[in-house]
């Protein structure tokens, strides 16, 4: 405080007062946002109580993140320490939502080895729009069920929705399985095993079945599989060829059933992936029921 009565402070004492650095101080000064009362003979800048007290919101602002154009505002009178405060929450929301997909690129490149090109598109992939993932993937439908128009409209729509429902917050897993699932839909070996999942789908329907006929079969298929697994029935059994009899009629190809319900790794990993990125995961019991089937299927060929 310098020796005149006034009480004022000079930038060294203002700088041990609030344990900020001189520096720093000047920075703001110069910045506008804390203005000196006056200045000595001499010129240096003098600081009264009450610039104490600003310097502390100031700095309690600036630790909180917000730019000195928001801290001028505020120090203004033009927004609230509220108004600020809400309109820097979303600003942070987003900073999260992009370190978080940040994090996620980076560990899928260091988990995978990734090239700089591979590691270009993974960063690509992973920041696009919401409308940009679903082009991507209508892309992809257009192609599977192109010619095919007897395919269950549920079924179309369930492989239009599966996947890109990426949240606006996802987690590094989401992300990561958003990334390997796009990667995916582009990988003309799974475009043709998906291909041919919906024609045999397409060839089961005649014209007059309705919508979502698929899903009332799978649903029946999981009844009965399930109940039969209840009641110990061994896939091999003459019981369980009953039940596939019941389920899939007598004179189904039971070889072709048995290929859609086993259409390779690719379409199993699809589902995986479109379950994480939902954030879900298939109830173990599907796993056990659907299982139960195919053992029961490789069991009892057909005749």
């Amino acid at each position: 405080m310098i020796d005149d009565g006034t009480g004022l402070l000079t930038i060294g004492e203002l700088a041990r007062a609030t344990g900020l650095t001189v520096r720093t101080i000047r920075y703001w000064s110069d910045e506008g946002v804390l203005a000196p009362v006056t200045r000595s003979g001499g010129g240096y800048r003098l600081y009264d109580a009450a610039c104490v007290a600003r310097l502390e919101l100031i700095r309690t602002l600036r630790e909180l993140g917000l730019g000195l154009d928001d801290v001028r505002r505020v120090l203004a009178g033009e927004r609230t320490v509220a108004e600020v405060a809400a309109a820097h929450v979303v600003a942070l929301d987003a900073q999260i939502r992009s370190l978080k997909v940040t994090r996620a690129v980076l560990s899928t490149v260091a988990r995978r080895g990734s090239s700089a090109e591979e590691t270009t598109l993974m960063n690509r992939l992973a920041r696009l729009s919401a409308a940009e993932r679903q082009r991507i993937v209508d892309e992809f439908v257009e192609e599977i069920f192109h010619g095919l128009d007897t395919a269950d409209p549920w079924v179309r729509e369930r492989v239009r929705t599966l996947g890109v429902g990426l949240p606006d917050d996802p987690t590094p897993e989401q992300v990561d399985a958003w990334v390997e699932l796009a990667e995916l839909l582009q990988n003309p070996e799974f475009r043709a095993a998906m291909r041919g999942v919906i024609e045999f789908n397409a060839a089961d329907r005649g014209p007059d079945t309705p919508a979502g006929a698929s899903a009332m079969f799978l649903r029946r298929l999981i009844e009965r599989a399930g109940d039969a697994r209840e009641r110990g029935v061994a896939p091999d059994s003459p019981e369980a060829d009953a039940v596939l009899r019941e389920v899939f009629g007598e004179h189904a190809d039971r070889s072709a059933v048995l290929r859609r319900m086993n259409p390779g790794p690719e379409v199993a990993r699809y589902r995986e992936l479109s379950m994480a990125i939902r954030g879900e995961s298939m109830p173990p019991r599907h796993q056990e029921e659907f299982g139960w089937v195919v053992e029961a299927l490789r069991a009892w060929p057909g005749r």
